[in-house]
């Protein structure tokens, strides 16, 4: 059984820094890419950044890049994604998520990929 963890969220003024975390309990961290998603309120599900099984690559979408950096440690099966300048429209539940595909050459940014996603945590910027 998968469980995916994630912490850190929270209020924070426009321009402000957070540092989310994701856990994942259950041996199968290791092998698998490590996405970051966030979903707003009447808005659909998107892509915030990913990294490879490896932690050697990274993509983010074109919204956040500069200002968001994903990073993961195998050692202790977490994934993390440090959130500088932040916006109001960052405002969103962001989730966590486990590509369903070990060891997959490149990396991938739809949803559908994904096979294990967290409960979300809410993070919210005041202007």
């Amino acid at each position: 059984q998968v469980q995916l963890v994630e912490s850190g969220g929270g209020l924070v003024q426009a321009g402000g820094s957070l540092r989310l975390s994701c856990a994942a309990s259950g041996r199968t961290f290791t092998g698998y890419a490590m996405a970051w998603f966030r979903q707003a309120p009447g808005k659909e599900r998107e892509f915030v950044a990913v990294i490879s099984w490896s932690g050697r690559s990274t993509d983010y979408s074109d919204s956040v890049k500069g200002r968001f950096t994903i990073s993961r440690d195998n050692a202790k099966d977490t994934v993390n994604l440090q959130m500088n300048s932040l916006k109001p429209e960052d405002t969103a539940v962001y989730y966590c998520a486990r590509d369903h595909v070990r060891l997959r050459d490149g990396l991938t940014n739809f949803p559908h990929e994904y096979a294990y996603w967290g409960q979300g945590t809410q993070v919210t910027v005041s202007s």
